[in-house]
């Protein structure tokens, strides 16, 4: 028997089941599986009562929570004494950020983090594109977006909302759409693969795919807001770009009872490194700053 055991299997009771527990303890909700029926293994008697709607606590599992429970209370006081002796957060880490969003949110929470954390070495890298975890040796990368199926943890940092808009001077030239069924008749810059699956707009609570076509098509958001200020066309894009030409009057949000559905924050990281103390720490630096500031 493990301590780390005693600790999932409280936060298992705790949480009411695997996936909220793995949640918070920033492990694969296939490891807690694991280390739960592996415990139950080594103590011969059966903790759990597994079905699909809940997870329900055996008699033998009540009373192995009691002393489960007063093991880590003691563990956790051994700790705090020993608290003055414990080393600052130390090493190198490599992580991978957007390059949009790295420059205009993250890089003032890492140098804020590394202020707190001066021991700590990181080594940055912007780039859109999706990066080689483990074969190039990142230790996490903060990625926005749908993920891919994958072996990486991810875990939710917030979420960014996106809009359509264009300058005052385009929509006094070609009109304000009133409905997305009027984006074909616009011109529309493009992000990435959007010349082929056109945009995802939410209409009546149900998802609609609009094709569009335009005079420009980048995979970098600032180059379709500069040429959407400049009056070429529409702009579907995150808030973090578009907000500050929002605010300055370059650009204006139109069709906004059609948004489309936002974006996902997450920062994903190989299953060697869910016992980091660096990465614990600095996930829980940044659920804390980008859950009250994602847009």
């Amino acid at each position: 028997m493990q301590t780390e055991d005693l600790r999932i299997y409280v936060a298992v009771i705790h949480a009411g089941n695997f996936t909220a527990a793995a949640e918070q303890l920033m492990l694969s909700k296939q490891y807690v599986s694991r280390r739960m029926a592996a415990l139950e293994a080594s103590l011969g008697s059966q903790l759990l009562i597994r079905n699909t709607r809940k997870l329900s606590v055996t008699e033998a599992g009540m009373l192995f929570l009691t002393h489960a429970q007063r093991i880590l209370d003691d563990i956790h006081e051994a700790e705090q004494a020993m608290s003055t002796r414990r080393q600052a957060l130390h090493g190198t880490f490599r992580i991978s950020m957007p390059m949009s969003f790295g420059m205009s949110h993250l890089s003032p929470l890492i140098a804020q983090f590394l202020a707190q954390h001066p021991a700590l070495r990181f080594h940055i890298e912007l780039a859109d594109r999706y990066v080689d975890m483990i074969g190039e040796g990142f230790d996490m990368a903060i990625r926005i977006g749908a993920l891919a199926d994958s072996t990486l943890i991810a875990r939710r940092l917030g979420e960014q909302r996106r809009l359509i808009c264009a300058s005052p001077a385009y929509l006094a030239r070609a009109g304000t759409p009133d409905t997305p069924d009027d984006l074909p008749q616009h011109a529309c810059l493009r992000y990435g693969r959007e010349a082929l699956s056109g945009w995802e707009l939410q209409q009546a609570g149900k998802s609609k795919s609009v094709m569009v076509q335009g005079p420009m098509l980048s995979n970098n958001g600032e180059v379709l807001r500069d040429a959407a200020i400049a009056g070429l066309g529409l702009v579907l894009l995150p808030g973090f770009i578009v907000e500050p030409a929002l605010r300055r009057g370059e650009l204006v949000s139109v069709l906004e009872a059609y948004q489309p559905a936002p974006l996902c924050l997450n920062a994903v990281y190989p299953q060697h490194r869910q016992r980091s103390e660096v990465n614990r720490v600095l996930l829980n630096f940044l659920q804390q700053q980008l859950g009250n500031k994602a847009g």
